[in-house]
């Protein structure tokens, strides 16, 4: 089926929130979405910890992250976080947006820095240099002032600093709610139509 819109990147590294992740790509994906997708060591471990899931790196399937198979999976194309000959490596491979979520301090600092090692910092780099939309999705708290002063500089670069802090106004009933609040907001910043949450002053 075709695409209206070049694809979307979508980064796994470190931080807590993995749930936030693996919710934006099942919503991504049935949306009909192609996404090219990036998990960094440390995003695995995440995985590992929060949602009891084993991810092999170097022999990715999405059945494993997802828990579920995809109604699409033609749409998912998986990139080695050490693969810097990745499509997504280079300004020339059209792209969407880039989204790092959750976005760890590391790979934050990395990106604001232009300091980056994997394909991951590589693929923001290119966002950010090529003008495109670069979301990132911190999860830590507190923030520390070098941490704040990155959040600043890439904020200024063009990318949106979108922090994984569900609101509760839509009538949060679950975990679930508030991590689609989440997802919702990303997916907005995406211009990807969704119906995960109320919005304020719906149904008044």
């Amino acid at each position: 089926m075709p695409h209206d819109q070049p694809p979307i990147v979508l980064a796994i590294t470190g931080a807590s929130g993995a749930a936030y992740a693996v919710r934006l790509l099942k919503v991504l994906l049935a949306a009909n979405q192609e996404i090219h997708l990036s998990i960094s060591p440390s995003g695995q471990a995440v995985i590992q910890a929060e949602l009891g899931r084993h991810i092999d790196l170097d022999h990715f399937t999405i059945e494993t992250l997802l828990g579920e198979t995809p109604p699409t999976p033609g749409l998912l194309h998986y990139h080695n976080f050490k693969n810097l000959l990745a499509p997504i490596a280079s300004g020339s491979f059209l792209t969407a947006a880039m989204v790092i979520c959750p976005c760890s301090g590391s790979t934050l600092g990395a990106v604001a820095h232009s300091i980056g090692e994997n394909l991951i910092h590589r693929a923001a780099e290119v966002h950010l240099k090529e003008r495109r939309k670069l979301i990132v999705v911190p999860r830590e708290t507190p923030l520390s002032l070098p941490q704040l002063k990155n959040m600043q500089l890439i904020h200024e670069a063009g990318a949106v600093v979108l922090p994984a802090a569900p609101g509760f106004y839509h009538g949060a009933k679950s975990l679930s709610d508030l991590v689609d609040f989440v997802v919702a907001r990303i997916c907005d910043q995406l211009g990807v139509p969704n119906t995960l949450v109320q919005r304020w002053g719906e149904g008044t």
